[in-house]
């Protein structure tokens, strides 16, 4: 197993690099002699990275582990070119015990090359190389005899016989720029196959950084809006845009403003360098063919920005249409949608998106590969990336279209982002995590900051769940905390008003205070946020979800809760009214009506428990047995039972209802809606 766990620790630091690959880009390999499990007689094996992993958390269980005699038996057997995505479906019948990954179209690649260890890579520097329009001429003049050129050629089996031809014919060799593509090298060992690999790459930057010229972009022609203009700007531009690129599918959205990508689109020649497309299949297969690019500059009014971005975008879905009518085969996978992966705004920055934030991210660090590939190639030579029908037979491929099918089936809240306020503690919290566990990105909304943060740190990365700090009662709060989700995901599509808190005492006790904060933070609060969610919802032209947490005291008259009550039954009205004005834009207004949720709320926590309890005269912590007795299904109310009922407002089954007030109760006579 020694080699094995070289292998990962070679593979764990070449991945952790960016300049070294992308994000889920490049395999390598290890060759070795292991124990038949059924002979007992040593074999020779390969171990390979398999189909769909990243190589900076590469583990075992990531690896392919291949017979190395029946996989190179293959080349007997090899029907051609013509028929070369057949050999992936024989990689399987090479297989080495059970378990492992699926085999990648580079498998033969490593398994044919003749050498113990193999990478294959596709840095920015290398591929710069691979994209220049003499290529072939740069590699000679950088590496000499030490780096061989392969001309482009789709990856496959036939790749790999053309590599594992070049390490024979050329043994001075240490591994080959491909073109339109990336690099591979190999060595004896692990340690020498990584030096080879870095060595390639670092001189591949070398030779750019003394040899390219200093602005292959241009000169600058639209400085970037500053930065609190920019962020606001690309706030209000972010829901639009998501629609847009949402128009075939729900897209979540993520957005890049950083030097590289500001510098890029403030440069004169960025729409005709972005119209040419990325060339590295890892690159074009996440970002689509070419991106869509605003014309206007940065200081373009935001209507006129918004009317504009409408045009291109149409205008763009015929361009794909035609793209794909062009290229498309009889056998070709049908048309997966004409919208565009990558926005680029000048001055702004650059909006991506994907099925998942994960995917959305990855696309936008991709074109950033690509930004840097082109300004490589432009600064020695030309950009001339792979031609467009090549880059559709890799979009369109079966064996891509194979490995979509083979992915698990969407959770029913997937790409869906959701804001909850409140989602500090108790009621928020359980419903953060839940709409989180059914698939969407959630935005944890709490004036506690520590709570918001703790709570999206436990549901995962920022790539799931992510914390802001508003107090609801602030409009100017509100608005920033949706800035924030727009800027994190594209846009919102479900919020629930869930913050809240509760004073119980007598009429005669009750103060003007009192009585202002609640309604403050309750009724002034969910009206805040739901016109704030409308204004994105609206942006967005995708419809969505608004639910209030209400109570079953928005309807029931209990003793000393007069302000409570009341800022309840003001929320409980905002579900009938907004439901109604909010209809013809497809979003959907729904209440919940809780009682009795004492075991992990915040609010029964915070000193309302210890009132209610002494209401009706029972010890603070038999008072959600209390509560349960009086039910009639005699059943305690957690704030997992709220949680589930907003799924079950959103996830789908109940589109067509709009208006409505579910009781949470476990069933309260007395609070029957009539």
């Amino acid at each position: 197993m020694e080699q094995v766990e070289a292998l990962l620790r070679r593979s764990n630091r070449l991945g952790a690099d960016p300049r070294n690959t992308n994000y889920a880009g490049g395999n390598t390999s290890a060759k070795g002699s292991s124990p038949d499990p059924v002979t007992g007689q040593p074999v020779d094996l390969m171990w390979v990275k398999g189909s769909g992993g990243d190589l900076g958390t590469l583990t075992e269980a990531g690896l392919a582990v291949l017979r190395l005699d029946r996989l190179r038996a293959l080349t007997d057997v090899y029907p051609g070119v013509e028929r070369e995505d057949e050999m992936v479906a024989a990689f399987d019948f090479c297989l080495h015990g059970k378990g492992g990954a699926a085999p990648s179209i580079d498998t033969a690649m490593h398994g044919l090359v003749e050498a113990a260890h193999v990478d294959h890579l596709h840095p920015d520097a290398g591929i710069a190389f691979a994209t220049a329009a003499d290529g072939e001429a740069l590699v000679k003049a950088c590496f000499g005899e030490r780096v061989v050129w392969v001309p482009w050629r789709r990856p496959g089996f036939q790749l790999g016989l053309d590599i594992a031809a070049v390490r024979r014919d050329h043994p001075q060799a240490i591994g080959v720029v491909l073109g339109g593509h990336g690099i591979t090298a190999w060595g004896a060992t692990s340690e020498e196959c990584e030096a080879r690999s870095l060595e390639i790459i670092q001189t591949a930057q070398r030779y750019l950084d003394e040899h390219g010229r200093a602005e292959p972009f241009g000169p600058v022609v639209h400085e970037p809006l500053p930065e609190a203009e920019r962020r606001e700007r690309a706030a209000a531009l972010a829901p639009v845009i998501r629609g847009l690129a949402s128009t075939d599918s729900p897209q979540v959205g993520h957005f890049t403003d950083t030097a590289v990508v500001l510098d890029f689109l403030s440069r004169e020649r960025h729409p005709e360098l972005a119209a040419l497309g990325t060339s590295c299949p890892d690159h074009f297969l996440r970002t689509k063919v070419r991106p869509m690019v605003l014309d206007l500059p940065p200081s373009a009014p935001l209507p006129d920005v918004v009317a504009r971005l409408k045009e291109l975008h149409d205008a763009y879905r015929d361009d794909y249409r035609s793209y794909y009518e062009r290229h498309a085969e009889p056998d070709s996978p049908p048309m997966r949608g004409a919208d565009p992966a990558v926005v680029l705004v000048p001055g702004v920055g650059m909006f991506s998106f994907g099925r998942n934030k994960q995917t959305a991210r990855v696309a936008g660090e991709f074109y950033v590969n690509a930004i840097n590939v082109m300004r490589g190639a432009e600064s020695v030579s030309r950009y001339t990336p792979i031609e467009e029908r090549e880059k559709f037979r890799i979009e369109y491929w079966a064996l891509e279209e194979a490995k979509l099918q083979r992915m698990p089936k969407p959770k029913p809240l997937a790409t869906r982002v959701a804001l909850v306020t409140g989602g500090g503690s108790g009621i928020g919290r359980a419903v953060a995590r839940r709409l989180a566990a059914e698939g969407a990105c959630v935005v944890v909304a709490d004036r506690d900051a520590a709570g918001a943060r703790e709570v999206a740190e436990s549901i995962g990365s920022a790539d799931v769940a992510v914390p802001v700090t508003v107090d609801v009662t602030d409009a100017a709060g509100i608005a920033e905390a949706f800035r924030a989700a727009v800027l994190a995901f594209g846009g919102v599509d479900l919020v629930v008003n869930n913050a809240g808190l509760s004073i119980s005492k007598p009429l005669e006790d009750t103060t003007e205070a009192d009585w202002d904060l609640q309604h403050d933070v309750m009724a002034k609060g969910s009206f805040l946020v739901s016109q704030q969610a409308a204004k994105v919802m609206r942006a967005q032209g995708m419809g969505g979800d608004i639910v209030y947490i209400s109570s079953k005291n928005a309807v029931f008259a209990g003793p000393n809760n007069v302000a409570y009550g009341a800022a309840k039954a003001d929320q409980a009205h905002q579900v009938r009214l907004l439901a109604a004005e909010l209809g013809a834009d497809g979003i959907r207004v729904n209440g919940i009506n809780p009682d009795g949720v004492v075991r992990g709320s915040g609010i029964f926590a915070g000193g309302w428990g210890a009132q209610r309890a002494a209401v009706y005269g029972v010890p603070e912590e038999e008072l959600g047995a209390f509560y349960a007795q009086r039910t009639l299904l005699k059943r305690e109310v957690l704030p997992e039972h709220v949680a589930a009922a907003v799924f079950a407002l959103t996830a789908g089954d109940l589109s067509l209802t709009t208006g409505l007030h579910v009781p949470v109760d476990a069933g309260v006579a007395a609070a029957f809606l009539r």
